[in-house]
C-alpha cells in the first residue's frame, strides 16, 4: 500500500477515516441533516488545551459552512471540582444523549482515587463499543521512517481490563479482573471485516495473547477464526500481541486492518500514531449503535495549557470522521484536503516543526487560519481524500447454549504465619477438607503451584489460591461449596474470593496452575 504517488501529480483515494459512518445506527443525525440541512451536535471544550484546540476546530468548520449547530456542554475538570465524581453532569448526558454526535476535548481524569476516567464513562454507559483509530504517514512533510503507512487500528471498547473492577484483597496483593464476551467480541471482529470490505481494505490481522491468556484472549481469538470464514474475499492472520507490537512499530506498512481487545488496541494506536509523525495528529471514533463520540487521541497537555502553541489538528482529523459519519463527507473532504495542503506547504505547529523542511512554525492560532485559507484548495504531492458515505452493519450469530456442570472450587486465602510456608498451609487445609468430602487439589502463589511438590525458589506472598475437588470424584453442588467455606471460616481461615471451576459440554473452563 503506497500511501503517496510516486509522481508530484494529484490522485484520489477513497480514505478509510469514514470508517465510523453506522453501526446499526440510529438514522436520527443523517435524517436531520436531509430534513433540515442542519446537524445539533454536542461539544465539549475539555480541559488544558482543549478549549484552545476545540475552538480552532470550530473556526474552521464554520468557515467551511459544515452543516453543524453546537450544544456546548460543562464535562471534566470543572465539573469533577463541583463533587461530580463521573466528570459528567446529569444534564450534560442528556445533550449527549439527544444530540447522538459529540465532538470532544481532551479532559483531564484527576488522580488519586474516587474518580473515574471521563473517556471510560462515555464509551461504557453508551456502549461505543468501536475506537477506530486511522494512521497514516505524512512524509515527508512531517517526520516519519514509514513514508509507506496507512493502516487502522479498530479496538473494543468497553470490555477487558478497562471494565475497572478492582480490589486489594490482602496486606499485599490487588487484583483486576479481565472480562472479555462473546458477544463483545464478535461485535467488534465483525465490525473490523465489515469496515474492511467497505473501505476496500484486503487484510485484517487479530491481535491477542492468548498462548498465556488462554481463555479471555483465547476467546476473542476463536471468534475471530469463526468470523474470518464468512468472509473469503479478505485476508485474515493473527499475531501474537508481544511481536505484533514490535511490528506495528518497524513495519507499519506490513499492516492494513487491526482488531485488537482493549489495552492492547490502546497501546498499539498510541504507537502507530506517534511512528506516523506525531500523536498530536491523530483523531478517534468511538461509535455505537446509538451515539457515537469524536476526540483527539492525545491527552490534555495541561504543561503548555495558555500557550498558543497546541497543534489542533488531532481534533480536526475527528471531526472530519465526525463530518462522514453525519453524511456531511463533502465537508469533511473539503477541510481534510486543506489540512492535508496546510502540512504540504510546510506551515507547521511546534511539535511537528522540521528546520529545513518546514517553512514556517506557528502557533494555534496561525495554523487554524492557514487552513482556512487553503479551504477549496487540494494538496499536490500527498494524497488528496475523497470520504465515501457508507452504513456498516453488524449483527450477531446465534448460539445454543452449551451444558454448564460445576466441578469444584478455587477458595483464595489470606494468610501470612510460619514463614509463609506452603505445606503449612496445605496439611492444614487437607484436614478441614476432608471432613466435608473435598480434596486440596493443589494451592498457587500467584498462578505458581506451590504445593504439593513446589519449589523452594519460587517467590511466595500472602495471596494463597486452593483449588478443591470432591473426594472420589462426586458431585458439585451450591450447599457443599458452601459446607466447604463454612467449615474454612471456622477454622480459622480467611477466605478472600472464591471461583467456581466449571465446565462446558464437557470442556474444561478455567486455567491449571503453572506447574500442575
Amino acid at each position: 500500500m503506497n500511501a503517496f504517488p510516486a509522481s508530484p501529480e494529484p490522485t484520489t483515494h477513497t480514505s478509510s477515516d469514514g470508517a465510523s459512518a453506522q453501526v446499526q445506527l440510529s438514522p436520527t443525525p443523517r435524517r436531520r441533516l436531509e430534513e433540515t440541512g442542519v446537524v445539533p451536535i454536542a461539544v465539549a471544550y475539555g480541559d488544558g488545551i482543549g478549549p484552545e484546540i476545540t475552538e480552532s476546530v470550530l473556526r474552521v468548520l464554520d468557515h467551511a459552512d459544515a452543516p453543524l449547530s453546537y450544544d456546548v456542554i460543562e464535562v471534566g475538570r470543572s465539573a469533577y471540582e463541583r463533587g461530580i465524581t463521573s466528570g459528567i453532569p446529569d444534564e450534560a448526558w442528556d445533550a449527549i444523549r439527544r444530540n447522538r454526535v459529540f465532538l470532544k476535548g481532551p479532559i483531564t481524569t484527576p488522580q488519586g482515587g474516587g474518580y473515574k476516567s471521563l473517556n471510560v464513562t462515555i464509551r461504557k454507559a453508551l456502549s461505543l463499543f468501536a475506537n477506530v483509530r486511522p494512521t497514516t504517514s505524512y512524509a515527508p512533510y512531517v517526520a516519519s521512517p514509514h513514508p509507506d503507512m496507512d493502516l487502522v487500528i479498530i479496538r473494543e471498547n468497553e470490555e477487558d481490563l478497562y471494565a475497572g473492577i478492582e480490589h486489594r484483597q490482602t496486606q499485599e496483593v490487588h487484583q483486576i479482573l479481565k472480562l472479555i464476551t462473546r458477544p463483545g467480541s464478535e461485535r467488534i471482529v465483525r465490525y473490523a471485516f465489515e469496515y474492511a470490505r467497505a473501505y476496500g481494505r484486503t487484510n485484517v490481522t487479530c491481535m491477542t495473547k492468548d498462548n498465556i491468556q488462554k481463555q479471555t484472549d483465547g476467546l476473542f481469538h476463536e471468534v475471530f477464526r469463526e468470523v474470518a470464514r464468512e468472509y473469503p474475499d479478505i485476508e485474515s492472520d493473527h499475531q501474537i500481541i508481544d511481536i505484533g507490537a514490535a511490528r506495528v512499530a518497524a513495519q507499519p506498512e506490513a499492516f492494513d486492518v487491526i482488531v485488537t481487545p482493549n489495552l492492547y488496541g490502546d497501546i498499539l494506536s498510541d504507537i502507530a500514531a506517534q511512528i506516523a509523525g506525531s500523536v498530536g495528529l491523530a483523531g478517534s471514533a468511538n461509535v455505537g449503535a446509538q451515539v457515537a463520540m469524536f476526540e483527539a487521541v492525545h491527552g490534555s497537555a495541561p504543561d503548555i495549557a495558555g500557550r498558543g502553541i497546541a497543534n489542533p489538528s488531532g481534533l480536526l482529523v475527528a471531526a472530519t470522521q465526525m463530518l462522514v459519519h453525519i453524511g456531511a463527507s463533502e465537508v469533511a473532504q473539503t477541510i481534510r484536503n486543506a489540512w492535508l495542503r496546510t502540512l504540504e506547504d510546510g506551515i507547521h505547529p511546534a511539535d511537528i516543526y522540521r528546520e529545513g523542511v518546514s517553512k514556517q512554525k506557528v502557533g494555534s492560532e496561525g495554523f487554524t487560519n492557514a487552513v482556512i485559507d487553503r479551504l477549496g484548495d487540494s494538496p499536490k504531492h500527498l494524497k488528496p481524500v475523497r470520504f465515501k458515505s457508507c452504513g456498516i452493519r453488524v449483527s450477531l450469530s446465534e448460539r445454543p447454549n452449551q451444558k454448564k456442570e460445576l466441578q469444584g472450587v478455587d477458595v483464595f486465602i489470606d494468610w501470612d504465619q510460619h514463614d509463609r510456608d506452603p505445606d503449612t498451609i496445605g496439611h492444614g487445609l487437607s484436614m478441614a477438607a476432608k471432613t466435608c468430602g473435598w480434596t486440596l487439589k493443589m494451592i498457587t502463589n500467584r498462578g505458581v503451584k506451590v504445593f504439593p511438590d513446589g519449589l523452594p525458589e519460587t517467590f511466595w506472598t500472602d495471596h494463597w489460591r486452593c483449588r478443591f475437588l470432591p473426594e472420589n470424584g462426586g458431585t458439585v453442588t451450591f450447599d457443599s461449596v458452601l459446607e466447604l467455606l463454612g467449615v474454612l471460616h471456622g477454622d480459622g481461615w480467611d477466605v478472600i474470593k472464591t471461583e467456581h471451576l466449571y465446565t462446558f459440554d464437557g470442556e474444561r473452563a478455567y486455567s491449571l496452575g503453572q506447574g500442575e
